[in-house]
This record gives structure tokens, sequence and C-alpha cells, in this order.
């Protein structure tokens, strides 16, 4: 097993189909608190309580009262080097398609076209009664103004929530068709940030090597394919991420237009 950003750099110049999954780690760097570390967004919280689908539906001011902070700390946050060098490897044909379990969209912001949100997104809000949609902005607007922090649908006054998947709901087909097709054509994965414990997304590192493909791993934490990566780093995602681009430099890739 290799363990160098010069390793990496060489494996993903050698991908046809280079796929990227990233998970919470990658977003932590940006200021964003992960799950379920110490520190983490569950830390001081019901996980089952505040982030249910039953607790939207049958005490939404609870909910609320819990998700709107959440709009504001990815307001006030920025795409960090991890986030910049997925891009840029999009940029240079290497990545082919991206998945991620995070709802913060730093990748879109760090210049990712169409990430694979396999978990939601934060950037929609829409009725579960009547289907109506309305901008992320227009959401938490409805939340700012309403007494008890709920926004609810102008159409038939059932409560908002945002494209985010809560406990208890299906996750969404489109994305998850996308997420395991990708896994099909990869012929190189890697896996940023992610822990690898969350099903469906913990199988898709299966289907790579099952095809024969190789899979890369950067977490600072230990997953459960540590023992079947090609390269294995650890540390700081941005930091090794900036050397991986460094190192395809040296090598001879140049940087996209």
């Amino acid at each position: 097993m290799a363990d160098s950003p010069r390793d990496l750099a060489r494996l993903l110049l050698g991908a046809r189909h280079g796929v990227v999954l990233t998970g919470a780690g990658v977003s932590t760097e940006s200021g964003i608190p992960d799950f379920r570390s110490a520190g983490g967004i569950w830390e001081n919280v019901d996980p089952m309580e505040v982030g249910s689908l039953s607790t939207f539906v049958s005490a939404p001011e609870r909910f609320w009262s819990f998700h709107r902070p959440r709009f504001s700390a990815v307001d006030s946050v920025r795409p960090n080097p991890a986030h910049l060098a997925v891009a840029e490897l999009e940029r240079r044909g290497i990545i082919k398609d991206l998945i991620t379990q995070n709802i913060d969209g730093l990748h879109r912001r760090a210049g990712s076209p169409h990430p694979i949100e396999v978990h939601g997104t934060l950037d929609f809000g829409e009725c579960l009664r009547c289907g109506a949609r309305i901008s992320r902005e227009e959401m938490v607007a409805r939340a700012d103004d309403a007494p008890d922090g709920v926004p609810r649908c102008t159409q038939c006054g059932f409560q908002v929530k945002s494209g985010v998947v809560l406990f208890g709901e299906q996750l969404p087909a489109p994305a998850i068709s996308a997420a395991f097709a990708a896994a099909e054509a990869a012929d190189v994965m890697l896996v940023i940030g992610s822990s690898l414990l969350v099903t469906p997304v913990s199988t898709l590192p299966d289907i790579v090597l099952r095809h024969g493909g190789a899979l890369a791993i950067l977490t600072e934490s230990a997953t459960p394919y540590d023992d079947h990566c090609t390269v294995r780093l650890h540390g700081k995602a941005g930091v090794q991420m900036t050397e991986v681009l460094t190192a395809l430099d040296d090598l001879g890739m140049p940087a996209a237009p």
C-alpha cells in the first residue's frame, strides 16, 4: 500500500474514469463540524429526534429551532483547499463523477458543476403535502418572519422542509442511481473524509473493487476498507489534496485552462 500524495497523483493520472466520494470530513476544515466526533453536530442532541421526519411533522417548532442555525453556519464558511482541489481534478478531466454525502453545497461553490448529492441539499425548500418548491432564500426568510420560526407553504399552509434527507425518509432515487452508476464505471475511486459506515454509500467502494478498480482513501480516522486500498492517506484533506495537485504538475499533468 502506498501512502503519499505523489502516490495518489500517479494513481489518478492513470485513471480512465476517476470518481471522488466525499463525506463530512472534507468540510471540517471549512469550519463545519462533522456529526459524530467530539464537538460534532450530534454531540448534545438526539439525532433521531431533531433530524427525523416524524419530528418535522409532529413538532415543527422543535425541528426548525435546531435546523435554522445550520443555514447560518453554512452561509458563514467558504470552500477549503480540498473542495477546490476536487473541482480542479474535474476541470482537468481526471475525475468524471463526484459523489458527496454532504448537504452544505461547498462543492458547488468551489466549482464542481454536478455533484451527486446522495443525502440531499439545503439549496431549496419543499412542501411535503402539495409538492410546492421554493428557493433556499425564501424558505429561510419565511422561517425568520414566522412567530414560531417555522416556514410554511403559502399554497396549503403545511410546514416547509429543506431538500436534506431526514431520518425516516427515502434517499433521492435519481442521486442514488447516479452514484451506483458512477461506481460501476469507476476504475479509480478516491474517498475523502467519509467513515464509509453509512449505507448505501458504504457499499460503493466494494463495487469498484469487485470490478477490478483501485481504491484510495484520505481520512483521519479508520475505515472498513483500509486493508483494501491501493493508496491510504491520513491528515488534513486540504493539505494532502493541494500536494496531490502539485505532484500532478510535477508529473506533467498541466492545470486546466
